[in-house]
């Protein structure tokens, strides 16, 4: 089991130990979260799934698709992610997540 720390906007803390496989999205969506629309279902055509990694953490590269889209939110940092993106995993363990801003 790997551990993934959500963080909400308002402030909720959620510590998971899942076992992987699953994307951040739908680890975020089953904790109860519901500030994550995910309005595509974790297809990368919407955005509206996106988190911020928090520092020190590593997550897989940002793939083009996902690059493109994260462009057009208001709240892109260097840490931004489409949470759709990241196949959670045991490398992953420890990882911290804040659910970003609503565009």
């Amino acid at each position: 089991m790997a551990k993934l720390t959500i963080i909400g906007r308002y402030g909720r803390t959620e510590a998971v130990d899942d076992p992987g496989g699953r994307s951040v999205m739908e680890i975020i969506r089953a904790t109860g979260f519901d500030e994550v629309l995910a309005l595509c279902g974790g297809n990368c055509s919407c955005a509206t799934c996106h988190v911020y990694i928090e520092a020190g953490a590593a997550s897989p590269p940002i793939g083009e698709d996902e690059n493109d889209l994260l462009d057009a939110s208001d709240h892109r940092t260097d840490r931004s992610r489409l949470s759709c993106q990241i196949r959670f995993d045991e490398t992953q363990d420890g990882l911290t997540v804040r659910i970003a801003p609503e565009d």
